[in-house]
């Protein structure tokens, strides 16, 4: 039986709906605001197939009376109404002045929870998401809160590269890349090709700092991917999955190829027969 519990939206409504007002408005009782929200320092969160995930929900609270705190915090997904298994761990606030407090939120997420948490299929969670909650005063003013410090959750990805290089014999500069892109399925707990994806094979010359781009190839049904490419020296070769919305970007580790002059085999010399 899959668990109908939404941490994130409906979690803030019902908070609102106790206190009278609507999740459309973000509104409450006296001067008391957020005026400012982050969530995991301004970097996406993403989520693999296994490993708990901690992040954190930093709300800016300004009230004259000074900040008691966060009455309640939940995230939830600002789209649409597929959500992920969520908890708070912690609040805490940190006081920046008499009438302003930086309240921080620990929030946790279970990837073994994914797929009996609702009906709808886990892999639509990913996307767009906001903190929703109320921030209280010392003078029993509050604030509902109902969209800040927005990220967006992201399916973990991984990427392979295997490079082989020509024959020493052959004096060639022909390198051909493989490799295989995957992303994080919440419903079935595994790794699964990523097709029809644009990923960059990259490369860097041996001593350089940086790797460059020579090609975009897109993954095939299983999520595989192939190049074959004239190598204009010795360096290293990897794929670059830039990311989307809803997956996160990723690079592979570098495969080294060495090119080197070709080994040149001696003259066969023929030698007439010998008639005795």
């Amino acid at each position: 039986m899959r668990r109908h519990v939404l941490w994130g939206t409906v979690a803030a409504v019902a908070a609102m709906t106790v206190l009278g007002t609507t999740a459309a408005n973000a509104e409450g009782r006296g001067d008391i605001r957020v005026t400012k929200g982050v969530t995991n320092n301004g970097k996406s969160v993403v989520v693999g197939i296994s490993k708990t995930v901690t992040f954190p929900v930093k709300v800016t609270v300004k009230d004259d009376s000074g900040v008691e705190g966060l009455s309640r915090i939940d995230v939830g997904n600002a789209t649409s109404t597929a959500n992920a298994p969520v908890e708070t761990d912690s609040t805490t606030c940190r006081k920046l002045s008499a009438t302003t407090s930086e309240c921080t939120a620990m929030m946790r997420l279970v990837p073994e929870y994914f797929p009996d948490y609702s009906d709808r299929n886990a892999n639509d969670a990913a996307g767009g998401w906001c903190a929703y909650g109320i921030a209280s005063a010392r003078d029993d003013d509050y604030w509902i809160f109902d969209c800040v410090a927005p990220f967006n959750l992201k399916r973990a990805a991984t990427l392979t590269t295997a490079a082989t290089g020509p024959s020493p014999l052959s004096g060639g500069k022909q390198v051909k890349v493989t490799g295989t892109l995957s992303r994080a399925d919440w419903e079935a707990l595994k790794y699964r090709g990523y097709a029809a994806q644009s990923v960059q094979l990259q490369f860097r010359k041996a001593g350089a700092s940086a790797y460059k781009t020579v090609k975009t190839v897109k993954s095939n049904s299983s999520g595989r991917l192939s190049a074959t490419v004239t190598a204009s020296g010795s360096g290293s070769w990897r794929w670059f999955y830039p990311g989307t919305s809803t997956t996160a970007q990723i690079a592979s580790a570098g495969d080294t190829v060495t090119l080197g002059p070709a080994t040149m085999r001696g003259p066969y010399v023929m030698h007439a027969a010998t008639r005795g």
